[in-house]
């Protein structure tokens, strides 16, 4: 399967002072645990170079990552030593269902090649709460073009297809940061 969308920018991009301000990781990772009582796993879909995962591990949590690009899987080796992280795509996770408390998705759904696909799986994977943390729908200097991007009400109608029972929306400065309910 080819991934038109996969996201292939040097790591240290990533990483930059302006797109980590720009992400406000400080103040998603809080939201995103938030009435979790007991939370103990959490799976960082497109980890990309760790940066989420290593925000959840400093928070004492267990953190599992993936990412469809190998370069990005050994760079959150490298970023989160504590966390394990492997290859794979969205709409195919390798672990068992009901494996996480929590599921976390960093500007990666609108990058899928099949949306419902990557939900479902998050679903079953997860035992309690996806957060995903996606563009607004709305033209911006930064970020993917319009086009690409989906609208609270894609991701609701998508969410509600993939079983979740709630949605809820956290709008930020930049981005806003969705909490799927099982």
């Amino acid at each position: 399967m080819t991934r038109e969308k996969r996201y292939s920018r040097e790591i240290e991009r990533l990483r930059s002072p302006e797109r980590v301000a720009r992400l406000e990781v400080e103040r998603v990772v809080p939201l995103a645990l938030a009435g979790l009582p007991g939370l103990k796993t959490v799976l960082d879909i497109g980890a990309g170079s760790g940066l989420f995962a290593e925000q959840f591990a400093a928070l004492g949590l267990s953190i599992t990552g993936i990412d469809a690009n190998p370069q990005m899987v050994e760079a959150a080796r490298g970023f989160v030593p504590m966390g394990v992280f492997e290859q794979a795509e969205a709409e195919h996770l390798p672990f068992a269902d009901s494996t996480f408390d929590l599921a976390f998705m960093a500007l990666v759904l609108h990058e899928t090649d099949d949306t419902l696909a990557a939900l479902r799986e998050a679903y079953r994977v997860t035992t309690r709460r996806l957060s995903v943390l996606e563009w607004p729908d709305e033209e911006q200097g930064f970020g993917p073009p319009r086009s690409d991007r989906l609208s609270a009400s894609q991701i609701s109608a998508l969410a509600d297809q993939a079983g979740f029972k709630s949605v809820q929306s956290f709008r930020l400065q930049n981005l806003i940061l969705y909490i799927l309910e099982h």
